[in-house]
């Protein structure tokens, strides 16, 4: 006998209405993860109750927790949907899954939220290579010792998934807080031997809804997929930006 799974589905037709909970029967099959049951919903959008609906919205592309893409709340708990297992699920609940768009920030449709708050404040850290003068192409590439690719290395795996966000009790109270991924980020370029932009992005992070807003609670790394220590970039940051202000405030200007 064929076994299905019961799933529910928090559902919202557009920004500016309320949401609902509608209830899907999946058909089971060991070793599927939540995007899979996601898929058969969007082919089969019939309810539990036999009833015809629009497809669920929701997005994926990787399938292999690299894009970032598929990030949901899955019974209470944010996480990748592709790396969600269904029996691992079932061990942990009373064989109901409950699927949630990601929470603190607003909903588009479904499972699908707006992150533009998130884009525009990466912008603000310039999350690339700055340097005041290029050297000519003949002079060769910039090269780098495996020491100084391992000083950033673990900053450079964030994959903008937005986990540490929902997660993050500040940006929960503060939107305008810039959050931990931008700062893990900007220290991923202020650790890179080739970059000179740290001074840049120091003026923007030193700012009071920057990196000082921060209180560790230390949310952001526990859901890292990536073990990027979102928490640990800051406090790191922090000392940085407490030991310039110290020289600058001893030392004089051009010193």
């Amino acid at each position: 006998m064929s076994r299905t799974l019961e799933v529910k589905v928090l559902r919202q037709a557009d920004p500016h209405s309320g949401s609902h909970w509608e209830t899907f029967d999946v058909a089971y099959e060991a070793g599927m993860n939540v995007t899979t049951v996601m898929q058969r919903i969007a082919a089969n959008p019939v309810t539990a109750d036999h009833r015809d609906t629009t497809p669920v919205a929701y997005d994926a592309c990787c399938l292999e927790e690299v894009c970032g893409a598929c990030t949901m709340v899955i019974n209470d708990r944010v996480r990748q949907a592709c790396s969600a297992l269904v029996d691992t699920l079932l061990a942990d609940c009373a064989g109901v899954i409950e699927v949630r768009p990601m929470t603190k920030f607003p909903v588009i449709r479904d499972l699908i939220v707006d992150i533009g708050d998130f884009m525009r404040k990466l912008t603000t850290v310039k999350p690339w290579i700055i340097r005041e003068e290029e050297k000519p192409l003949s002079a060769g590439e910039y090269r780098q010792t495996p020491q100084e690719l391992d000083d950033y290395k673990q900053y450079s795996m964030c994959i903008n998934c937005m986990l540490c966000y929902s997660a993050c009790p500040v940006y929960g109270l503060d939107p305008h807080f810039i959050g931990p991924a931008v700062i893990a980020l900007a220290q991923r370029y202020n650790l890179d031997s080739r970059d000179e932009g740290a001074a840049e992005r120091m003026a923007v992070l030193s700012e009071h809804d920057g990196l000082w807003g921060c209180t560790f609670v230390g949310e952001c790394t526990k859901v890292c997929p990536k073990h990027v220590d979102p928490a640990g970039s800051i406090q790191r940051y922090k000392l940085t930006a407490a030991v310039e202000t110290v020289k600058a405030f001893f030392m004089p200007r051009g010193a």
